[in-house]
């Protein structure tokens, strides 16, 4: 489903992937404990994997992911967007409303936005 959303030529999956993919560190409320150094320090392996793939974005299938990834980006520097899975599918649709476009990066800030004045 991804790659018939971002172009198979756009998608670059990760080392290991599908079942044997690394957790992020932010699931199963681990997000929310408090023990925010631990659980940056346990998705470094995560963000290390993410920096390997050279991808200009990273898709998130879940809210904790997409907190958690968001915040080691920031962490460790490595600066990619991470966007909702959700959020390519309204934007390949035509779909996805002006407010809802906070985490894509400049590239695709604009994609498919009306502009009512500038209709005319």
């Amino acid at each position: 489903m991804v790659k018939s959303v971002v172009g198979e030529e756009n998608f670059i999956d990760m080392q290991p992937n599908r079942s044997n993919n690394y957790c992020c560190g932010g699931g199963g409320g681990f997000l929310q404990s408090g023990f925010k150094e631990q659980r940056l320090e346990y998705g470094k392996m995560k963000d290390s994997q993410i920096k390997d793939t050279g991808a200009d974005y990273c898709i998130a299938g879940c809210h904790n992911c997409h907190a958690q990834i968001h915040e080691l980006s920031e962490h460790y520097g490595g600066n990619y967007p991470v966007v909702h899975l959700w959020t390519l599918i309204c934007l390949s649709l035509g779909i996805l409303g002006p407010n809802e476009r906070e985490y894509l990066g400049d590239d695709l800030k604009e994609v498919n936005v009306f502009h009512p004045e500038t209709a005319f």
